[in-house]
């Protein structure tokens, strides 16, 4: 069902997003993009998975809480991502833990609970670049993302930050009142007691933080990958000539990352493009050079990380049908 679902969203979007435009067109504008600066995009873009390294090994340490090494964190950071782009259900994040399980002296339920704070600090990141994005884009505060307006999506992005950091600081300082506080909202047992566990996964990941200090380079790591990912929006925009700054950058990956939290097929089709569409019509992009820029940009940057996680799933002795066997939900 939910692969269903997502094969509808993604095939929704795409419909949107060719309906006002002339697909001759959006060729004629993608044949004309700068291939010079398109690859260094592509570069900084794929780039950006192999940052991730030195975030990870600082959340993840081995079952005798030693550091990791580069190697086996690469390779099940570029099997994952590999695998959200051509399997179902974000079977990467899963996947990612069992390759490292498989690589290194790291238990599964130890992996698992690492992308859990992974996600948790990439959320605080995002939401803080998005609020710079909105400030710094140019945009006027009248406009309206999603029947918003900008004034008011700046306010609720600084209220879901401080909810974020307010979640981090109860999971490491009250775990018996976040037990109590699940087990009286959520009446269903069965529900509470999944809430619970993945309450405590995240307590887990967070107690290989054990400072303040450590803590504070997490979240330096997650804002320089994040600031540099957009550099390669920023260039991509910049190779088929669309006026759009830095903060529109920052902006245009923001609403990116949301929207690709909703159901969709592998590689996030449909809705990679529609984010992108919808962000560029704020500033007053014709759409055939926003909807080439999309396709482009998101056929170009998928290739080469998927190609590396392809390489690198050879390393932890699985096969793509035994990943998808792994990772299917029950």
């Amino acid at each position: 069902m939910a692969g269903l679902l997502g094969a509808a969203v993604s095939v929704a979007l795409l419909v949107w997003v060719l309906k006002d435009v002339s697909f001759p067109e959006v060729i004629a504008q993608a044949r004309n993009a700068h291939p010079g600066v398109l690859l260094l995009a592509i570069t900084i873009a794929t780039t950006s998975f192999v940052l991730r390294i030195f975030r990870w090994r600082l959340i993840l340490r081995d079952d005798h809480g030693r550091p990791l090494d580069h190697a086996p964190l690469w390779h099940a950071i570029a099997v994952g991502f590999m695998a959200n782009n051509l399997l179902p259900f974000r079977a990467g994040e899963v996947l990612r833990a069992f390759a490292i399980n498989r690589l290194a002296p790291v238990r599964v339920s130890s992996a698992l609970s690492s992308l859990v704070v992974e996600r948790l600090f990439d959320g605080v990141a995002i939401v803080i670049l998005l609020f710079v994005g909105l400030m710094t884009a140019g945009i006027p505060a009248s406009t309206e993302i999603a029947g918003v307006q900008v004034a008011a999506v700046g306010t609720r992005a600084a209220l879901v930050l401080g909810a974020l950091l307010l979640v981090c600081g109860v999971a490491l300082a009250l775990p018996r009142f976040a037990h109590g506080v699940v087990r009286a909202l959520v009446p269903a047992r069965g529900l509470a007691d999944r809430l619970v566990v993945f309450y405590d996964g995240i307590r887990s990941g967070l107690g290989a933080l054990a400072s303040p200090g450590k803590i504070a380079a997490v979240l330096a790591w997650s804002l320089g990958l994040w600031t540099f990912n957009a550099a390669s929006f920023y260039l991509g925009y910049r190779a088929f000539d669309i006026a759009v700054g830095f903060g529109g950058a920052l902006l245009q990956q923001s609403i990116l990352i949301l929207g690709i939290a909703a159901p969709s097929s592998p590689g996030y089709v449909g809705v990679f493009e529609g984010a992108i569409k919808a962000v560029l019509s704020l500033f007053g992009v014709d759409p055939a050079r926003a909807v080439a820029f999309a396709l482009t940009y998101h056929f170009t940057t998928f290739i080469p990380i998927t190609a590396l996680g392809l390489f690198s799933l050879l390393r932890t002795g699985m096969s793509l049908r035994s990943a998808q066997e792994t990772t299917r939900p029950a």
